[in-house]
């Protein structure tokens, strides 16, 4: 985090999309412009777009609501830490899992290394998403731990809708969607041993206002590594400018509550309201399974948190492991 202060000084200066004269900002940071001008360079290197102008300065292509410490804990029920540039929030979890209480969540405005379900990279943009993580001690063990994403899941649409937005869909397991293209993923990971509580980490990244975006939902893209139609919370709400902080405190304290009623209950109560949520069901789907693919009618989620399908053969259900769901095309 040292090592970025000077970066993090000067995107907080920026913040505003007003102009900075490298000058300036070399004199308030207490460095040479030339300096300055390394750190922009840097900060570029995060996904952020910074405009120089002649006589003029630096300036973002737009302002920039930064997360704020103090506001966060202020409006969460749970601890929280942001720390605004991390290697993966996930990770930074685990690493500290034994020292932890149920509900702790680490916060983020960069992931230098974010990662996906399959191992796959999460792109992280610095200020532009949001990322975090939250701890929880399950004392049920792994086993009780089966369709914790899908929880996770409609837990994060129900905060949305709190705050006004629509039309965000669920995608088994462990996707939320916004016209057929993805705004967010889910990543839950555990340790532990058989017959003993297990640790799980569950992580969230959803894009609030990606730039550069494919409208078209047919198309795939690739930007900065991302290969697949994605969306953004901007669009499902129709403006620019989101409350990132409020939108983090929302998410964090309906999780908290989720998770606390998936310890009392399971999956009771859950299956009706994913499936109200879900994306696919009532359409054609292909399920890929390794070198397997079915075909069928999506029809939702049983109570063990698997994805059921009309088949030739009729009512099917499938779960766990290297299971994708996609439209059939």
């Amino acid at each position: 985090m040292k090592e970025h202060s000077a970066k993090l000084s000067i995107l907080k200066y920026l913040s505003d999309g007003e102009f900075h004269s490298g000058e300036d900002l070399g004199e308030r940071l207490g460095i040479s412009r030339a300096a300055v001008s390394k750190h922009i360079k840097g900060i570029q290197s995060w996904g952020v777009d910074v405009f120089s102008v002649q006589r003029k300065g630096y300036r973002l292509a737009a302002p920039m609501q930064l997360l704020d410490q103090q506001q966060l804990s202020e409006l969460v029920s749970v601890p929280v830490e942001l720390i605004s540039v991390i290697d993966s929030t996930n990770q930074y979890l685990l690493d500290r899992a034994d020292s932890l209480s149920s509900g702790q969540v680490c916060i983020a405005e960069y992931q230098e290394k974010g990662r996906g379900r399959r191992g796959r990279e999460w792109v992280s943009p610095f200020g532009s998403n949001l990322y975090m993580s939250m701890y929880w001690r399950l004392d049920a063990g792994m086993a009780a731990a089966m369709g914790l994403s899908l929880v996770v899941g409609v837990a994060i649409v129900e905060a949305l809708e709190k705050m006004g937005v629509e039309g965000i869909k669920l995608k088994w397991p462990n996707d939320l969607y916004f016209e057929d293209r993805k705004l967010a993923g889910i990543l839950v990971e555990m340790s532990g041993q058989a017959g003993a509580a297990a640790n799980l980490v569950i992580g969230m990244g959803m894009n609030l206002m990606m730039q550069n975006n494919q409208q078209a939902p047919s198309n795939n893209i690739t930007l900065q590594g991302i290969t697949q139609p994605w969306a953004s919370l901007s669009e499902a709400i129709g403006a620019d400018v989101i409350d990132r902080n409020k939108l983090a405190a929302t998410l964090i304290n309906t999780l908290d509550s989720a998770l606390r009623e998936y310890e009392d209950c399971g999956m009771t109560g859950f299956v009706s309201r994913w499936n109200r949520l879900d994306n696919f069901i009532g359409r054609e789907v292909r399920l890929i399974m390794g070198n397997k693919e079915i075909k069928g009618i999506a029809q939702g989620i049983n109570e063990q948190g698997a994805v059921l399908i009309k088949t030739s053969q009729g009512l099917e259900s499938y779960i766990g492991g290297e299971i994708s769901l996609r439209p059939s095309v």
